[in-house]
């Protein structure tokens, strides 16, 4: 697998749920089609040329020893880091992926910071032997594998990232679910409560609407169809004492 350096390593995110991140991968080979919002920044930014290229991805070699030097310097700030929001910390093909993201996760928990993962993957039994502490989550726009071969083309069947997750929910852990971005009618006919149905162990939900696609301004009635999805969504989570988020600028108070 190829590699590169990096100068720092964890940082603040500005993301609206998150504390600290940490992006030890340059690419994903996921692929995702949505666009995907990493693959774009990283493209405006100069640090990829191509999408082809961005699905080659390259580990960080150093992070471990960022890690080192950073985490002291950050310690008493950090509620949680979070991997990851621009690449994929248990990355399908990529081993070498999962291997030091579970490094990290350990090397995090030496110092009793709680680590959050977020996947379209499968979360590996090797997880389940750090601290109890962690949150581990998965990405679950749809159940419709040609929805997700078309728009997610590398990453992991619906159903097996599902097994995986409830595999850490059984193990003690604290798990959650990213639906986000979740699909208007005209990409995909699809109905959300056979989604839910399936998660009722998580501990928090987050459900965030389409973005950075013109696809969505050929729905007319997004904004409305958007506040029926989210309250869905909270009523789910009221009925089973789950932890509803709900991403800014999915709810529309004017219609």
């Amino acid at each position: 697998m190829k590699k590169v350096t990096r100068k720092s390593l964890l940082y603040k995110t500005g993301v609206e749920y998150g504390d600290y991140t940490i992006n030890h991968v340059l690419g994903c080979s996921h692929g995702c089609m949505f666009p995907c919002y990493a693959f774009n920044m990283a493209k405006r930014f100069g640090n990829v040329k191509s999408y082809q290229e961005w699905i080659e991805p390259k580990i960080v070699s150093n992070a471990l020893e960022l890690l080192d030097k950073e985490i002291p310097k950050y310690r008493k700030s950090i509620k949680s880091v979070q991997l990851s929001f621009t690449t994929d910390p248990f990355m399908v093909g990529y081993p070498e992926v999962s291997d030091l993201s579970i490094k990290i996760i350990n090397r995090l928990n030496k110092d009793g910071i709680k680590a959050i993962t977020l996947t379209k993957g499968i979360i590996p039994e090797e997880v389940l032997n750090t601290s109890r502490y962690n949150e581990f989550g998965i990405t679950l726009v749809s159940l419709d594998e040609s929805f997700r071969k078309k728009y997610e083309p590398g990453t992991a069947p619906y159903a097996d990232r599902i097994e995986s997750l409830r595999r850490a929910h059984d193990a003690g852990f604290k798990t959650w679910v990213s639906i986000e971005p979740y699909p208007t009618p005209n990409i995909v006919k699809q109905n959300l409560s056979e989604l839910l149905i399936l998660i009722p162990f998580v501990d928090y939900i987050v459900f965030g609407k389409w973005n950075y696609n013109k696809i969505i301004s050929e729905y007319k009635d997004r904004n409305k169809y958007y506040n029926e999805c989210a309250d869905l969504v909270i009523s789910y989570c009221k009925a089973n004492n789950i932890k509803c988020h709900i991403k800014d600028g999915t709810i529309t108070n004017n219609i």
